[in-house]
């Protein structure tokens, strides 16, 4: 087995500890390993045990050690993540789609479906994947989920079957000499 790999750090325990507190998580891992690396720095460590101390996969450990190495503490504190690409779906497409999802009318069975309307309306192509990733990611909308009402059912049949069939439970126990109150 080889000795682990030796090499001097600048900056002062302070100055990482300080660094640590203010840094997003992402940064603060590679903080930590440096300044593991810090105090065993006069007999070295591994970076196996770097990676078990702090919690991450040695190759993550050996590739902050080369970049403090390369460059000072200012490579290490950078990073290439530039975020989420823009939305290829507009805020007024997004009001859309917030409609039609929360209209009780709509008759949507599926994203299939959903995502016809949507290239139809606005003259779109976007792919299925990404639709669905917005439509879940943003509404929380799930796949062929089971309405509480038909979308076609007539509202006042609804109510005229209600009143007469509690009015034939009523006379249908009476005649069998069933009281409806216990």
């Amino acid at each position: 087995m080889s000795s682990p790999k030796t090499f001097k750090i600048k900056e002062s325990e302070i100055e990482l500890k300080k660094l640590l507190k203010i840094s997003p998580a992402m940064i603060a891992k590679r903080l930590q390993a440096l300044l593991v690396f810090k105090r065993n720095q006069d007999t070295g460590i591994s970076k196996r045990l770097v990676a078990d101390e702090i919690g991450v996969n040695h190759n993550s450990v050996q590739t902050w050690r080369s970049m403090y190495i390369k460059g000072g503490l200012q490579l290490l504190m950078s990073h290439s993540n530039i975020g989420y690409k823009p939305s290829k779906i507009s805020d007024e497409q997004e009001q859309a789609i917030k409609e039609k999802l929360t209209n009780p009318q709509n008759g949507m069975v599926g994203f299939i479906e959903l995502l016809e309307w949507f290239n139809k309306t606005f003259k779109t192509d976007i792919n299925y994947k990404t639709f669905h990733g917005f439509v879940v990611r943003k509404f929380a909308a799930k796949i062929k989920v089971a309405r509480k009402t038909h979308i076609k059912k007539d509202v006042q049949a609804v109510e005229a079957f209600k009143k007469t069939f509690s009015k034939s439970v009523r006379k249908s126990s009476l005649k069998k000499g069933k009281s409806l109150k216990k």
